[in-house]
């Protein structure tokens, strides 16, 4: 594995939002999830699209704070622009599970 620097670390923004809408992505090309996340006022609201249908269901996901690189360039998933990279981790069957802070916090506060 390679090192990087505090300093390199610093570069990946990652921020903790709130999903506000999440609407089903039946046209990507893996079963995925829009995501409307608001980060605060520096921020606002981003989307994104993840492929998380395994563990989650669209109307379950409103309200729920998550953790997502916020200063990563927009990128085209299919006719959706995702604009943040919300983060997870592999579950046992290798299926997305989301990073989500133990306890309410501020949205828009940075990993550190």
């Amino acid at each position: 594995m390679d090192s990087i620097t505090f300093d390199d670390f610093l570069k990946v923004d990652i921020r903790v939002g709130q999903i506000t809408r999440a609407e089903p992505y039946p046209e990507a090309r893996k079963p995925a999830i829009k995501l409307w996340v608001d980060f605060g006022d520096e921020i606002g609201e981003k989307k994104s699209s993840a492929q998380i249908t395994k563990h989650y269901k669209p109307e379950e996901l409103i309200g729920k704070q998550v953790m997502a690189v916020v200063n990563f360039p927009p990128r085209q998933i299919g006719k959706f622009i995702s604009e943040v990279l919300v983060l997870g981790v592999p579950d046992k069957e290798n299926e997305v599970v989301l990073l989500t802070p133990d306890k309410t916090v501020r949205i828009g506060g940075r990993l550190y």
